[in-house]
Formats: C-alpha cells, sequence, structure tokens
C-alpha cells in the first residue's frame, strides 16, 4: 500500500538550522497491517509519517501510494490525504467545533458532500469509536473526558473513510482506564474496519498488545523491521538504542533469571499467565 524509496528528508536545507531527519529510509506497509513506529525522541517517527500522505515533500527519494508517486505530475493529494488519515500527538487540540457531530462532519463537508452526508458519515464514525452519536453528538467536545476528546478525534479522521489510519502517541496522557479503552478501539478498528494501522509510540507495552510488526528508527535511519516478538528478543539492541521492553516480558525474563523456565519473548498478559502456569506444571509445584 505505500513504499518508501531512499527516503531522505532535511529540515530547513540551504539555512544556519538544516538539519537531516531521515536519512535514505525504505520501507513498505501493506495494506491489512498492524505496524508499530518506535524510537527515542528526535528518531524522525512524526517526519516519517508525514510523508505518508504528502504532508512532507521528501528531500530525495519517494513515496508511493498504491505504486504511484505521492508527488507526482497530476496526482490529486487531497485525495491522497483522505485514503491516508493522520492523527497527531495530544489530537484534542484538533477540535473546534461547537458540536461533537459537526466537528466530526468537517472533513466530510470539505471534501463537498452534503451536510445530510457528511452528519451520515459522522455518526458512523462516532459509533465505530465507541461515542454513541445521539448522546455525544449534540454535545460540546470540550464537555467530554480526555479519553472521549480522543475518541472523538479519531471519528474525525475516520470520517474520511481512510484506508490507513495512523495514530501518533494516541494514548498519551490518559489516565490506565482512558489508554487501555483507546488501545481497545484501535484493535477492534483494525478488526472490524478492515483499516491498515500504523502507531507511534514510546509505549513498548501497546505495541506489544496490538502490532504485528516493528519498525525501529535510530537519528532517522531505519535500523529494525521486523517481527514483533523477534526485535523485542534483541534487547541488547533495544537497550542500546534507549529503548525497552514490554512489563511482562521483562517479568518472564526475571522469573527465568530467578530459576522459573518461563520462556522470555511473552508479549500480553495472557501469553504471560499461560507461561507460568506451564513453567510451574514442569517444576511440579502444580498451577494457580
Amino acid at each position: 500500500m505505500i513504499r518508501c524509496e531512499h527516503l531522505t528528508y532535511v529540515y530547513g536545507r540551504g539555512t544556519p538550522f538544516e538539519a537531516t531527519a531521515l536519512t535514505d529510509v525504505s520501507l513498505a506497509i501493506s495494506t491489512g497491517e498492524v505496524v508499530g513506529i518506535i524510537g527515542a525522541t528526535g528518531s524522525g517517527k512524526s517526519t516519517l509519517v508525514q510523508h505518508f500522505n504528502g504532508l512532507l515533500r521528501p528531500t530525495s527519494g519517494r513515496v508511493l501510494l498504491d505504486d504511484v508517486d505521492i508527488h507526482g505530475p497530476r496526482v490529486d493529494r487531497r485525495r491522497i490525504r483522505q485514503q491516508i488519515g493522520l492523527l497527531f500527538q495530544d489530537p484534542e487540540q484538533q477540535l473546534f467545533e461547537e458540536t461533537v457531530v459537526a466537528d466530526v462532519a468537517f472533513g466530510p463537508r470539505n471534501l463537498g458532500l452534503s451536510d445530510d452526508d457528511a452528519r451520515a458519515r459522522a455518526r458512523r464514525a462516532l459509533e465505530l469509536v465507541g461515542l454513541p452519536p445521539d448522546r455525544f453528538g449534540p454535545r460540546s467536545p470540550f464537555e467530554l473526558s480526555g479519553g472521549e476528546m480522543r475518541r472523538a478525534a479519531i471519528a474525525g479522521v475516520l470520517a474520511m473513510e481512510p484506508r490507513m489510519l495512523i495514530l501518533d502517541e494516541p494514548a498519551a496522557g490518559l489516565d490506565p482506564q482512558g489508554r487501555r479503552d483507546i488501545l481497545e478501539h484501535v484493535r477492534r478498528l483494525h478488526r472490524d474496519g478492515a483499516l491498515t494501522i500504523v502507531l507511534i509510540t514510546h509505549s513498548m507495552d501497546a505495541v506489544a498488545q496490538l502490532c504485528e510488526r516493528l519498525l525501529v528508527l535510530d537519528q532517522g535511519r531505519l535500523v529494525a523491521d521486523g517481527p514483533t516478538r523477534a526485535v523485542f528478543a534483541d534487547l541488547s539492541r533495544l537497550t542500546a538504542l534507549g529503548l525497552g521492553l514490554p512489563q511482562v516480558t521483562l517479568l518472564a525474563r526475571r522469573l527465568g533469571e530467578r530459576g522459573l523456565p518461563v520462556r522470555r519473548d511473552v508479549l500480553t498478559i495472557e501469553e504471560a499467565r499461560v507461561a507460568i502456569l506451564e513453567a510451574l506444571a514442569v517444576r511440579g509445584r502444580g498451577v494457580l
């Protein structure tokens, strides 16, 4: 679906403030994948995804959607941005209309849809994120809780009916329940909406729960690209990059260091539960 070929991007090119954000990045993301992008602050994660929908133009290299260069002649980049939905950090700051339904309908109206069609899309999008439109649609977006505002912002992107949804730190700043709710809604959107999902986050637990594949950036370079379990298996490399492991993976490793033969590659709480029970059975100590 999306392919980057030798992508390099330089901010402030030719000025005293010139800074290279991406260097020779090549990757491909297929339809239906759930891909996590991780890396230390300043590694180029947000810069990379802003190339996916044409918000940034490569300094060199190119980005293709369905094998078409998105900066090629006669390409409608408004259409590109409709297909590749991008939700920035702190998306509740993108809310501005008087009512939730009007805010969510804003994007479809800009596509030229009638008010009725735009509102119909908005209602469907609100249902997808778990905000019943009859209850939440008439309310001011600024009366919502933090988690509800985050979901309303996601609905605004979904109302454009994108094929890919890019989420930049979608759970940042939320309380534990709000984080769980957002991640569960993202999982449901992938499952029920047939969306390709790209998740940028500093939370190793979030990518372990949601992502099948990880892209790891370091100082603007793609240094790892593989299945989530394989990437997390290389602890020394992650540590060198200033990254860590999911909490349940760390737990399994520490139990192993204490002599309990627990699998070291668990990624979720359920996997850890099964692995610990199996290890206890092997040790002849029964089950919990």
